[in-house]
């Protein structure tokens, strides 16, 4: 794509684990990209440990830190990349990273599940950042089409009876049933429900193209140095030892060259992130496993770079053709899944490829074998979408990479 033909790309949440491997590709694919985090000043610098489980500490420090230590300065040099601050709560944040866009990717969403009042941290911080960032898209007067990635926990949290049921876009989470039982996460999938029926509204008082994207469990490597939810949880199931996973925590600590950089930096605040790294074999992230499976009826599974495949490809789709029929093919929610399975068939399935991590599978013994409830990519496919992960070892194997490469997995 030549400077003339180059288009520009927003993606919110920067920061963030698919965010930041969107980035990449489109930035690889040739596209200008802006982005936005909460606040450019803030890099991670430095990571300290308590048994199995590393938090993230988040540090203001000097440009030349910024630029050393920031995944946003390392994937600049793949092509033009501009960070901008944005906050969901304020209104107007996003106006200067979306103008001049022909696509928006609203990524960043509030991830605040340990909130006391998740009604306002969560469904309403989600819906009203969403419609916050849709109205900077109307004003902008350029983007072509807003892609919003969601999560399948806007489909898949709802009461089924009996084995074999299918879900496809015409699902959705049950928010009546959610609020009043209160399942794990439930404030989580009631803003996904609420925020794109809030999204869509809007969209059709303002004539914007809308598509929404429904990831499953999202795995394998990214640029974002923390990696939250599908990624810590899979890799909750090896379990490897107690005194392996301390050196390896020790090991990442060591190799940080920002810890050194920290004696000579002033430091005037310290700003703890809400963002965890779980070690294998955390017991709280295999807890999640067990009751999320039995909500949803399975684990799905997708890997991210099928996952921003998809989004661009729906982005584009439109530009294919000029007849208002293909637009309207691809406008509309699409789930992207590549394999559905249970947590017992994939422990099994992980204790046989990768025995030097002592999965436990008798942990998960009386659990069901095979999912009662798929997801279904069924509409993406008929798009002509392909995806790239086809066998769930490849899948499985860079997500192994990829914690030993963010420490989360001793080698």
């Amino acid at each position: 794509m030549s400077a003339v033909e180059r288009k520009t790309a927003c993606v919110t949440g920067g920061n963030g684990y698919i965010a930041s491997a969107l980035i990449k590709m489109l930035l690889e694919k040739g596209y200008a990209v802006n982005t936005t985090v909460r606040n450019p000043g803030e890099v991670l610098l430095l990571l300290s440990y308590s048994q199995v489980r590393v938090f993230a500490v988040f540090l203001p420090f000097r440009s030349d830190d910024i630029a050393k230590n920031s995944h946003l300065k390392d994937l600049q040099a793949l092509g033009p990349l501009k960070v901008f601050r944005a906050d969901m709560d304020e209104e107007g944040s996003f106006d200067d990273a979306v103008a001049g866009c022909d696509y928006a990717f609203l990524v960043a969403a509030p991830m605040n599940f340990n909130s006391e009042n998740p009604e306002k941290d969560l469904v309403e911080a989600a819906v009203n950042g969403t419609l916050n960032a849709m109205r900077s898209c109307a004003k902008a007067g350029t983007v072509k089409r807003v892609i919003i990635t969601s999560s399948d926990a806007a489909i898949s949290r709802r009461p089924l009876q009996g084995d074999g049921h299918v879900l496809d876009e015409d699902s959705w989470s049950d928010v009546d049933y959610l609020r009043t039982e209160k399942p794990p996460a439930w404030s989580y999938s009631v803003s996904k429900v609420l925020l794109e029926k809030a999204a869509c509204k809007f969209a059709e008082e303002n004539n914007i193209d809308l598509v929404t994207v429904f990831p499953v469990f999202t795995l394998g490597a990214a640029p974002a140095p923390v990696a939250r939810t599908s990624v810590p949880g899979i890799l909750s199931l090896l379990s490897g030892e107690k005194h392996q996973q301390a050196a390896a925590t020790a090991n990442q600590i060591n190799k940080l060259p920002s810890l050194k950089t920290l004696a000579k930096t002033r430091v005037t605040q310290l700003n703890l992130a809400a963002v965890f790294i779980y070690f294998s074999g955390d017991e709280t992230q295999l807890e999640v496993l067990k009751p999320l499976q039995s909500i949803t009826g399975s684990v799905s599974i997708v890997h991210v770079e099928d996952l921003c495949r998809a989004e661009i490809f729906l982005a584009e789709k439109e530009s294919s053709s000029s007849s208002a029929a293909a637009a309207a093919a691809a406008a509309g929610r699409y789930i992207c899944c590549s394999f559905n399975t249970t947590v017992l068939a994939l422990a099994r399935y992980m204790a046989g490829r990768y025995p030097q991590y002592n999965v436990q599978t008798d942990r998960f013994d009386g659990m069901p074998e095979k999912p009662r409830v798929s997801c279904s990519s069924e509409k993406l496919i008929r798009e002509g979408f392909e995806f790239k992960y086809t066998n769930m070892g490849d899948i499985l194997d860079d997500l192994v990479e990829y914690g030993r490469a963010l420490g989360i997995l001793p080698h």
